[in-house]
């Protein structure tokens, strides 16, 4: 199953949640705030099951994962010492295209994505065509110098504003980021019960 390309307030308005952070999705779900299909009466109790697939949902909308793609993170996280939930969050973190939407590169991660795919970033001075790519403290990621590149991503960063993020050091004029170290769960970007999600995947 690929990437979900349907109507994004939709899901923002399933989740409760802004995963999708265009400005016509946002003002969508302001309209209309509660989920599809509650018109005219409250959604009763959810099972642990319903309330476990959204916040899986969360994070495969939020980082625009495939089903395969979250299970594979998943399974990494399991390997790894220490807490699996945890893992799986940092992982989805460290991610390439997550670290350009956080850096105010882009506005929103699919288009830090379509970004990375035509190869308008650099990592460590070398180009770059994979959004998966897992960073590491020190690395430095910076757009392509090209005047078109350079010129489309100043305006990216401008109407973004200061990303506020505490282990991403970025030079707006340089158009540089700096992975100043790796993010710990307080650094982690969605508000998701991991441990509800690391149950769901689990069964």
């Amino acid at each position: 199953m690929g990437r979900y390309t349907g109507p994004k307030a939709r899901i923002n308005r399933r989740l409760g949640f802004q995963i999708y952070e265009n400005a016509g999705a946002i003002r969508a779900m302001e309209r209309k705030p509660d989920p599809p299909g509650m018109v005219t009466r409250r959604r009763g109790k959810q099972s642990i099951y319903a309330l476990a697939l959204i916040e899986k949902q969360k994070i495969k909308f939020y980082y625009g994962f495939r089903e395969q793609q979250l299970r594979k993170y998943f399974a990494k996280a399991r390997r790894l010492k220490g807490n699996t939930g945890e893992h799986l969050m940092l992982l989805c973190e460290r991610r390439l295209d997550n670290v350009v939407r956080r850096a105010g590169f882009a506005l929103t991660r699919p288009q830090a994505r379509q970004g990375i795919v035509h190869g308008h970033f650099q990592l460590n001075g070398r180009t770059v065509r994979r959004p998966s790519i897992q960073v590491r403290a020190g690395d430095v990621i910076t757009v392509k110098n090209r005047p078109n590149l350079k010129k489309l991503y100043q305006e990216l960063v401008e109407s973004g504003g200061d990303p506020g993020c505490n282990w991403i050091s970025r030079d707006s004029d340089e158009l540089k980021a700096v992975v100043t170290s790796l993010p710990g769960m307080d650094d982690v970007s969605l508000p998701v019960d991991v441990g509800q999600v690391v149950a769901f995947l689990s069964r």
